[in-house]
């Protein structure tokens, strides 16, 4: 592979599927299925298929956060999607999310199954459905709105852009890291002064703002991706630390970061959950013995 320096682009660019490093058997420039395939159908109203990543993560704090609360008809099933298999290309998974990424939900409570894709999307539309964890105060109700959209725009530089080269890329280019640490040390900036002068970052309130963010950014604070705690020297970040750790306590939290986790300590995944008694008794190392 050719340093950065040597690269010209070509006056048109052309597919080479090798390329894409750690994903390059997922990656493709096209959208659509790839082959036939039926997603299961549980009990439950609420059918989620998705993978324990910060994206899919938000879902499922979200549903034990609704379930804590009282909202029976909050019962899910979370099914394992299987990225690095491609189960996000099988025909019903793409009927449910066209954009082929988890999470994805199928609400199946009325007459018709309603689809809701896009992480933020699932969020609001669960919170409208509950009337919970999102204010309904105007100015209150912005803020929160404001601060989950601000994830939805600013994870992708860390995500993909931060985390692909300092983690995944097949080679390490400084530029690239460089300019992706610089703006990922910003946006923890940013929150750090957010949280400096109020507890949760909609307000006084824990929200779907909270619920968004905690994923990725209080996973970045806490050491839990890409093994760049040090690198960025996320322990600076005392507002940030503060209010990840109070989440973070939050048992809905602890059980929704869980489930479909296929990382880590055995007994912290859940591959699939059905029931709330799965996390007692369906972890990895209750079936697998380990």
């Amino acid at each position: 592979m050719s340093s950065s320096s040597e690269y010209t682009p070509p006056t048109v660019w052309t597919w080479k599927q090798g390329n894409g490093g750690r994903f390059a058997n997922i990656n493709r420039p096209i959208a659509g299925a790839t082959h036939q395939k039926e997603l299961p159908v549980g009990k439950h109203p609420l059918q989620l298929y998705s993978l324990g990543t910060p994206n899919g993560v938000k879902v499922t704090v979200m549903l034990e956060e609704l379930l804590a609360l009282g909202h029976s008809g909050a019962e899910y099933d979370a099914w394992l999607i299987k990225i690095g298999d491609g189960d996000q290309f099988g025909s019903d998974f793409v009927a449910i999310n066209p954009n082929s990424k988890i999470p994805a939900l199928l609400d199946r409570s009325g007459p018709k199954p309603i689809r809701v894709f896009e992480s933020g999307a699932i969020l609001v539309y669960l919170a409208e459905k509950f009337g919970a964890f999102l204010p309904t105060e105007p100015a209150a109700r912005a803020e929160c709105l404001s601060w989950l959209f601000w994830q939805m725009g600013s994870a992708p530089y860390l995500g993909g852009g931060f985390g692909h080269f300092y983690a995944y890329a097949p080679v390490k280019i400084e530029y690239a890291i460089d300019r992706f640490a610089m703006e990922t040390k910003r946006q923890l900036d940013v929150l750090d002064r957010r949280l400096a002068e109020s507890e949760y970052l909609g307000g006084a309130d824990y929200t779907i703002a909270d619920i968004a963010v905690w994923p990725w950014y209080g996973g970045l604070a806490k050491g839990w991706l890409y093994g760049a705690a040090e690198f960025l020297q996320v322990q600076d970040y005392k507002n940030l630390q503060r209010w990840a750790d109070r989440i973070g306590d939050r048992p809905a939290a602890q059980r929704g970061r869980m489930v479909n986790r296929v990382q880590g300590d055995l007994s912290s995944q859940l591959h699939e959950r059905h029931d709330a008694a799965d996390f007692e008794t369906k972890t990895q190392d209750k079936l697998t013995g380990g």
